[in-house]
């Protein structure tokens, strides 16, 4: 088939798909978190660009490391349960209030031992009396994370915009504030503050789309029975989650004890760039995967072939933006921060590989929920994170901050790819990952002839 046939052929599909109302609705759906998304990484990229420009590579580094602190004891505070929420409401929607009653008391309870723990952890740093300070304020936001469960009952609806609404306030509040905390030559708390406050404002307009849709938060019931259920399928993708947190986000806090904060902040900042666009798996995702799980309800085999179809368009994804970003790192890390934050350029070039194993791990994370593999999934969380550890402990000792990009690069491949082949439940999806891979190659030897 020619370009021109190749062509024709993509708008006769479009055109078939334009018709159905299945994509119509998933469509529709997906461009409302796009559109949430694009404004959030807006705000990441320039905003905090400037935020990062106005403390500096030292004030930002702690600022960061305050905010992985927090991360690290956030992920507790969910329990693992907005995956589960999300498919129970779909499968049971008649007992969707005591769902949603039983799973917000469970997350509220999760987010105040969350900073419990964290208040006791700190303890045993060797931070100062501000540093700690800063990383309990960021942690109270938490407690208005609870109310999230808004977010879950709406993805399960397939009806985004009222998160999308919600999001897109809370996000223009705070970055119109930062904005102004930095005319006015404010400290670095209030940067602070303005997590907190951020984390309110979001809250507060999910309880108002959702009652505005004629929902009522005093219909939602406790339910022992459903919350004990719940948390049976949840309390693995809690560790999971918690352990995924460490090796996400335990680079910055081994940088800044085994480093200083400047590192952390040059670090932080190519990280920001590298993972701005994760929400691009999360929404396709998100959106597509409800499809998926009815595929099943079909047959097993349009189950698995529309699944490696998103496995294939994850890697392609991480692949595109992998190369691009390769190009032009210097130049937009000079463009967004400025040249106190030349460094960051370099790791950027190393980190934003991992964008790959990203995105096939978001789609897998949802296949494992929607199979009951919980357990699998805390067994190869856990193993990366220790792989991740002992990288960061050993690279960062040799290599500096590129040694934390490395080893972010190894362990993700690792939990999101390489890990599924030493179970027999999910070395099916192990081989469509390398499928998905494989096409890669393929782009890349194209790629390769045109340059040549």
């Amino acid at each position: 088939m020619n370009i021109k046939g190749f062509i024709k052929y993509m708008f006769d599909k479009l055109s078939m798909l334009k018709s159905h109302e299945g994509f119509k609705k998933y469509f529709k759906n997906t461009s409302w978190l796009f559109l949430e998304k694009f404004l959030r990484i807006f705000a990441e990229i320039f905003v905090m660009a400037w935020v990062a420009r106005y403390l500096g590579p030292e004030q930002f580094g702690l600022l960061s490391y305050a905010i992985s602190f927090t991360v690290l004891f956030g992920a507790l505070a969910t329990l693992g349960l907005d995956g589960i929420v999300i498919r129970e409401i779909v499968r049971y929607s008649e007992k969707t209030n005591f769902i949603l009653g039983s799973s917000f008391i469970l997350k509220l309870a999760g987010s105040f031992l969350s900073i419990f723990l964290l208040f006791v952890t700190i303890q045993f740093t060797n931070n100062d009396t501000f540093t700690k300070y800063l990383i309990l304020v960021i942690a109270s936001s938490l407690i208005f994370k609870s109310f999230n469960v808004i977010d879950l009952f709406f993805q399960s609806k397939v009806l985004s915009k009222y998160v999308v609404f919600a999001n897109s306030v809370a996000l223009t509040v705070s970055s119109l504030l930062r904005i102004l905390l930095i005319f006015i030559n404010a400290p670095l708390i209030y940067f602070a503050y303005v997590v907190v406050l951020d984390s309110v404002i979001m809250a507060a307009g999910y309880i108002y789309f959702y009652i505005k849709k004629g929902n009522r938060l005093k219909n939602w019931k406790f339910d022992y029975s459903t919350a004990k259920l719940l948390l049976k399928y949840s309390w693995p993708l809690m560790l999971s989650s918690v352990v995924a947190t460490v090796y996400m986000k335990i680079d910055q806090i081994m940088i800044k004890e085994m480093l200083n904060n400047y590192a952390v902040g040059q670090y932080a900042a190519a990280v920001r760039l590298s993972e701005a666009w994760y929400f691009v798996p999360v929404v396709i995702t998100a959106s597509l995967f409800p499809a998926i799980i009815n595929a099943k309800k079909v047959s097993e085999k349009l189950y698995y072939e529309r699944l490696q179809k998103l496995y294939d368009l994850m890697a392609i994804l991480g692949f595109s933006v992998a190369i691009i970003i390769v190009f032009i790192s210097t130049f937009i890390v000079k463009l967004l921060y400025g040249i106190n934050y030349l460094q960051a350029s370099n790791i950027l070039i190393i980190h934003i590989w991992a964008g790959i194993s990203v995105g096939l791990g978001v789609a897998n994370a949802k296949w494992i929920i929607n199979e009951n593999l919980q357990i699998i999934a805390l067994v190869r969380a856990t193993t990366g994170a220790l792989i991740n550890v002992i990288l960061n402990y050993f690279f960062i000792k040799s290599y500096g901050i590129k040694g934390a990009a490395i080893s972010t690069l190894i362990s993700y491949f690792y939990v999101n790819v390489f890990s599924l082949f030493f179970f027999k439940k999910t070395r099916k999806c192990f081989w469509q990952q390398i499928k998905a891979l494989g096409i890669i190659r393929l782009l890349t030897i194209k790629l390769f002839n045109k340059i040549r």
